[in-house]
């Protein structure tokens, strides 16, 4: 592979197809937190484009030094990014149940500021490093697709992934803030269901693929 127009297309459409799982968990994250500060969403998706760039780069290492023992983990990595996305969707579900009740029984209005501060929730950096490795765990196989490059080229490759997916998830946040404020309550237990389903997609494609 030359340094041409095609290394530079196929990089940024490898992007566009590992972003979309991080592109939906930043529409959950606005969707939950739809008063997001503008650096805290340069910083969450600037979290999602790190992983994005590491995890190609990772790959292409392991593929060049462990590449039977990395080939023998690849089947670990669908029941990973399962796990992970479903104990935070479920956690999310509970957790907005669980306020909801709170609230029932520590106040009776229907528009109190104590509730309504609750009912937001806050995205932790904890929680959004768990999203950052769901979302990207698969991209450890694109360590094989860029094998064939030489370290440059494989940088390269790696850092026009993580451009083209921290474009989209902004993006994404910016859909999610508009959703968010239609949703308001409801923003926790759909944001976890959407995760639950992203998780249960990238399964079903761990496995077919």
């Amino acid at each position: 592979m030359d340094w041409n127009f095609i290394f530079f297309l196929n990089s940024a459409l490898l992007g566009v197809g590992l972003a979309m799982d991080a592109f939906s968990v930043s529409i959950v994250n606005s969707i939950q937190e739809p008063d997001m500060k503008s650096g805290k969403r340069f910083l969450t998706a600037g979290v999602y484009a790190l992983f994005q760039f590491a995890m190609p780069m990772i790959g292409w290492i392991c593929v060049h030094t462990i590449a039977e023992k990395f080939t023998a983990f690849q089947k670990f990595i669908p029941w990973i990014a399962l796990t992970l996305l479903l104990y935070i969707g479920i956690k999310m579900i509970w957790e907005s149940l669980h306020s909801d009740n709170q609230e029932c029984k520590a106040c009776a209005k229907k528009t109190c500021e104590n509730c309504a501060s609750r009912k937001t929730s806050r995205l932790a950096l904890g929680l959004l490093l768990l999203q950052g490795i769901a979302t990207s765990i698969d991209a450890l196989s694109v360590g094989f697709a860029i094998a064939e490059y030489g370290a440059p080229m494989a940088l390269a490759a790696s850092l026009i992934i993580a451009l083209v997916t921290f474009i989209i998830c902004m993006a994404g946040l910016l859909i999610g803030r508009a959703a968010g404020k239609r949703l308001s309550d409801r923003a926790q237990i759909v944001g976890g269901c959407i995760l639950i389903f992203i998780g249960i997609e990238i399964f079903v494609r761990g496995l077919i693929g």
